[in-house]
């Protein structure tokens, strides 16, 4: 009689090792989703975050060749491309995919008319982490206090 009553008890456990699988798999797996989403997401902000505090860095260091908090248009140029393709002459590689030079915004803080800090940030920039798009606009933002040489 123990027999039989083990065979029982067995055959009454195989169900619920389905009905677990499916309750742990509804959890499991939006829980792994999001944790590649908010990985994807940091891992992308951080190549953004190198690359904008590299172009700051080149700006504030570059021959600011503008009389006003207007910057130039070859100034901007290469400030641009020293954010998005890690060189100031430009390049055929970007540092983050869907990045533009139109996504980079530069603009120069002003001191009794001589340049003080230069400001690199990037504007409606759109990550697809897979399942959420995310915009980030203004950020991520690098300033720099500008020590190169001022020449109108």
């Amino acid at each position: 009689m123990t027999r039989l009553g083990q065979k029982n008890g067995r055959r009454g456990s195989r169900g619920s090792a389905m009905l677990e699988l499916a309750l742990s798999v509804g959890i499991l797996v939006p829980v792994l989703i999001g944790t590649f989403q908010f990985g994807y997401a940091f891992y992308t902000y951080n190549r953004l975050l190198v690359a904008v505090r590299g172009g700051a860095r080149y700006a504030s260091l570059r021959t600011y060749d503008s009389s006003t908090s207007t910057p130039s248009d070859s100034y901007l140029a290469a400030v641009r491309n020293a954010v998005v393709y890690g060189s100031p002459s430009g390049g055929t590689e970007v540092v983050v995919s869907g990045l533009s030079t139109d996504n980079v915004a530069v603009s120069v803080s002003m001191i009794n008319n001589v340049p003080d800090t230069i400001t690199v940030s990037l504007t409606g920039f759109t990550v697809n982490a897979g399942v959420k798009n995310m915009t980030w606009t203004g950020k991520p933002a690098a300033a720099f206090r500008f020590e190169g040489r001022y020449a109108p």
